[in-house]
């Protein structure tokens, strides 16, 4: 099932029978207040495989990706809005439990990128979903993650990326500081987060060897800090949009913890 409750209120607004299964994953976007342009929109994942976007107006999904008939559905894990840059551009980003991760374009309704990272995605997170898509942060099994440039395009090798190592273990998130979309952070299986910042390249752009073609160019990631702060995996992160570094994370071991990360500004 999907809900919206109104808290204000305490009563429930809107309430779908969403997938078949279990909902895994959901974003949001749109409106005032969440980001983005357009209309207020739902993304959700499920273990069906589909991936459904939601306008609270209708109880019917405005946009319904499912696998085709005789395929076998993948688990789909995590999903993510981006690139809502006006009023009518606008993407969602899944990845699966198989490494896939697919990019669908939601005014052309059609899939603009498909790659594969070879270990489940348990994250996506773009650098700011309210302007033209520029990074994507994807996190899978096995002390993994990969950082997309998604500026330019090349037709046979697709977006550029950088793959790191973290952890030690599962790296269950990967999220973006409001403030300075550069930095990010990520929760891994191990209870710990590590803080990195992106590096670009003197040129993202450069030419293919093969047909001469624009091709993307990635750029590094540098580990600022690192930190346990507990023996179970951090699987729920959020920055604060008013204060720099304050943030609040939950784990498995069933705590909720408030943390002030200082001296970003100096790197």
């Amino acid at each position: 099932m999907l809900s919206i409750v109104d808290l204000d209120e305490d009563k429930t607004v809107f309430n779908v029978q969403a997938h078949s299964g279990i909902v895994n994953c959901i974003d949001g976007i749109g409106g005032a207040t969440s980001g983005g342009y357009g209309a207020p929109e739902i993304v959700t994942g499920g273990r069906d495989g589909c991936v459904r976007v939601w306008d609270a107006r209708v109880n019917e999904p405005v946009l319904s990706l499912e696998p085709e008939e005789g395929q076998s559905a993948r688990d789909c894990w995590s999903v993510a809005f981006g690139n809502s840059y006006d009023d009518e551009e606008r993407c969602v980003v899944a990845g699966y439990d198989n490494g896939d991760v697919k990019m669908f374009d939601l005014r052309t309704n059609s899939l603009r990128y498909e790659t594969n990272c070879k270990n489940g995605v348990t994250g996506l997170e773009f650098d700011r979903k309210d302007i033209e898509m520029n990074k994507l942060v994807v996190t899978t099994l096995e002390s993994k993650f990969r950082t997309y440039d998604l500026r330019t395009y090349h037709q046979e090798e697709g977006f550029a990326h950088v793959s790191e190592r973290a952890h030690k273990s599962t790296v269950w998130l990967g999220k973006h500081l409001p403030q300075n979309r550069d930095i990010f952070m990520t929760g891994g299986g191990n209870g710990g987060f590590n803080i990195y910042k992106y590096h670009y390249p003197n040129n993202r752009v450069a030419e293919s060897k093969k047909d001469k073609a624009p091709i993307g160019v990635a750029g590094s990631v540098e580990l600022l800090n690192s930190r346990v702060i507990s023996t179970q995996p951090i699987v729920s992160f959020d920055w604060s949009d008013s204060r720099e570094g304050l943030c609040v994370l939950s784990c498995l071991d069933q705590s909720l913890r408030v943390f002030i990360v200082t001296k970003l500004n100096k790197y």
